[in-house]
């Protein structure tokens, strides 16, 4: 499926084919989370372009390009609390938890939540 225009002109969005191009799962999942989130009215592509632009240049002209989705996810993380989806603590809540449930991962197997907890 094509990508809507206004993501096509994202700085530093690499496509194939006109389709986005990932180098880990967790960016195409950063993307995914995005792109639905837009979809539920969270925010419009304009206020998406201006929060990861934000990212983009706060890090500095002498960032790597391979730290893009990491701005994206900054971005994502930022805007999300901004329009109130969810509370720094709550936040800190999910992130605490995705660490707790990657090291009881074994490597290679899909990260679960609350796998930790189980026998």
């Amino acid at each position: 499926m094509p990508l809507p225009e206004d993501l096509r002109r994202l700085p530093g969005l690499k496509t194939d084919d006109d389709e986005p191009v990932f180098a880990e799962p967790w960016q195409a999942q950063a993307f995914a989370m995005t792109v639905k989130l837009h979809e539920t009215g969270l925010f419009t592509w304009t206020e998406w372009a201006d929060a990861l632009g934000r990212e983009i240049a706060a890090a500095g002209p002498d960032d790597a390009a391979e730290n893009y989705y990491l701005r994206w996810l900054a971005a994502l993380e930022k805007i999300t609390q901004q329009k109130g989806a969810l509370s720094e603590a709550e936040r800190l809540e999910r992130k605490d938890a995705w660490d707790r449930a990657a090291r009881a991962t074994p490597h290679g197997k899909p990260i679960e939540l609350g796998a930790e907890t189980r026998d």
